[in-house]
């Protein structure tokens, strides 16, 4: 756990993190992961040019759902945001989605379901997957939560 924080230690990746990350996109983006890691690829808002993220999906009462684990202020999230949710999701095969913030009064079941599914975002959630449905409400708000759907 103190290694996955030293990766992201201030929020950000660190060079290490950078390396790794774009390993597990490319891994994530050939299908050969299962099928709740995918590639996030977004317009960047500095440099113009195509990112990817891998990051782990989430899905509640059917409906598919990406979690910043690092908060609001990190780059994929920063960029959806500029891109005004338009982006590209990759497992084997692309999708073009547009990402809808969820309020942070609807996060808590979300966050809940990802804890679970993600082992690597909780050294950076400050409460255990396990907690009550009220300790999820409560950090509800620094944890941006989208919602993915498919543009045809």
């Amino acid at each position: 756990m103190a290694l996955k924080r030293w990766l992201y230690r201030g929020g950000r990746p660190n060079p290490l993190a950078k390396i790794l990350n774009r390993g597990w996109a490319i891994i994530h983006s050939l299908g050969i992961s299962p099928d709740y890691l995918v590639t996030l690829e977004v317009m960047g808002r500095k440099s113009g040019k195509m990112t990817s993220f891998p990051l782990a999906m989430t899905v509640v009462n059917g409906e598919r759902y990406l979690v910043s684990m690092l908060g609001a202020e990190t780059n994929w999230v920063r960029n959806i945001q500029a891109a005004e949710g338009k982006a590209r999701l990759r497992h084997g095969r692309s999708e073009q989605v547009l990402l809808k913030e969820v309020d942070a009064s609807q996060r808590a079941p979300i966050l809940k379901a990802y804890l679970k599914l993600a082992p690597g975002a909780r050294p950076h959630v400050s409460i255990s997957k396990d907690a009550p449905i009220s300790e999820f409400e409560k950090i509800a708000s620094k944890y941006p939560v989208f919602r993915l759907e498919v543009i045809k």
